[in-house]
C-alpha cells in the first residue's frame, strides 16, 4: 500500500473517506508510520520487546488480534454516556449493540443475573461496588495485603482504605499458608462487617466460596469476590464460580486471564443491578434533560452536559 502524508489542511479523519469498506488494521498503522514516525517507532519497539522476551507478570497477558482490531476502531470517536437505550448523545445504534453483546456474554459466561461492563479498570470497578452499596465508615472484612490481598481491598495507602473501615483477615503459617476460617468467623462476629470480600493477588489455593458465604449470612453481610487473576479460569469452568455459591458481587478485570481489553467487569445479582449501575454512572432521565434544554438555549443544565 502506498501512503502519502496527510496535509495540514486535511482533517484527521480524511483517510476514512478513502478507505475501502472492511480495510485492514494495517492501513491505520501505515497512517501512523507516515504521520508520526516517533510514536510508530515506540509501537514497533514494544511489539518487538514482547515477541522476543518472556513476560511473567501475573497481572498481564497477551490479548487476541480481534481485541486489538476492536480497540483501534471508530468506536474511539464516540461519546456513549449512559446505558443502552438511555444515552445522553445521539448516534448510539452500534455502541448500544456492542455494549448489549458484552453484557449478554458476561452474564452467560459467569452465570450472573446482571453485568456492568463500563468500569475502566480494576480499581474503579471495586470502588463502584463499595460506593454503591456502603456508606463511608462502614466495615469491610478483606484479606490483608501482606498475606496475599490486593491494594484495592483496603490498603491503608488507598483512598478506599481511608474512606471505609477495613478489617483484615490473614493466612496462617501453621496451616501451610491457608486462610484460617475459624479466625475469620471470629473477626466477622466481632466487627460485624457490611461486606465480606475475598480475592487475592497471591494465594495458591482455590477459595471455598461457600465458607465465605456462610459466615457472611451469619453476620448479615454482603459478599464480594474479586477474581481478577482467575476470571479466565472461572469463565472456562476450570475453577469454581462465586456466583454459584450465591455471592452478591463478582468483579474481574478483563485483561488478565480473560485476555481481553483493559477494563473492569462487575457481575451481581439482579437485586443489586440498579445500585451498581447508578454507582458506575449516575442515572437520570436523558429524554427529560433534552426536552428541558430544547425550551431555552441558555438552560444551564444543557450547558453543563456539553462540557
Amino acid at each position: 500500500m502506498t501512503t502519502r502524508k496527510r496535509r495540514v489542511s486535511e482533517p484527521l479523519a480524511w483517510a476514512l473517506n478513502n478507505q475501502q469498506k472492511g480495510s485492514a488494521m494495517s492501513d491505520h498503522r501505515s497512517e501512523l508510520a507516515a504521520n508520526d514516525p516517533d510514536v510508530f517507532a515506540t509501537l514497533v519497539g514494544e511489539e518487538r520487546r514482547q515477541s522476543e522476551g518472556l513476560e511473567l507478570v501475573p497481572s498481564e497477558s497477551y490479548t487476541y488480534p480481534e481485541v486489538l482490531a476492536a480497540l483501534g476502531s471508530v468506536f474511539t470517536n464516540k461519546y456513549s454516556e449512559g446505558y443502552p437505550g438511555r444515552r445522553y448523545y445521539g448516534g448510539q445504534t452500534f455502541t448500544d449493540a456492542v455494549e448489549r453483546l458484552a453484557i449478554e456474554r458476561a452474564c452467560s459466561l459467569f452465570r450472573a443475573e446482571h453485568a456492568n461492563v463500563q468500569p475502566l479498570s480494576g480499581s474503579p470497578m471495586n470502588q463502584a461496588v463499595y460506593l454503591g452499596m456502603l456508606a463511608p465508615g462502614d466495615t469491610i472484612l478483606g484479606m490483608d495485603l501482606s498475606h496475599g490481598g490486593h491494594l484495592t481491598h483496603g490498603a491503608p495507602v488507598s483512598h478506599m482504605g481511608k474512606l471505609f473501615r477495613f478489617v483484615r483477615y490473614k493466612t496462617q503459617t501453621e496451616r501451610n499458608g491457608a486462610i484460617d476460617f475459624d479466625a475469620l468467623r471470629s473477626q466477622a462476629l466481632e466487627s460485624r462487617p457490611k461486606l465480606i470480600l475475598c480475592g487475592h493477588s497471591s494465594y495458591p489455593r482455590e477459595l471455598p466460596y461457600a465458607k465465605f458465604k456462610a459466615i457472611a449470612d451469619e453476620v448479615g453481610a454482603l459478599t464480594m469476590a474479586d477474581v481478577s487473576h482467575l476470571g479466565g479460569l472461572i469463565a472456562a469452568g476450570v475453577l469454581d464460580n462465586p456466583m454459584d455459591a450465591g455471592f452478591d458481587f463478582v468483579t474481574t478485570t478483563t485483561h488478565k486471564s480473560l485476555r481481553g481489553p483493559r477494563s473492569g467487569l462487575i457481575l451481581c445479582r439482579a437485586a443489586h443491578a440498579k445500585a451498581i449501575d447508578s454507582s458506575v454512572f449516575i442515572r437520570s432521565n436523558p429524554a427529560a434533560r433534552h426536552e428541558r434544554s430544547s425550551h431555552s438555549t441558555m438552560n444551564a443544565d444543557c450547558c453543563s452536559s456539553n462540557r
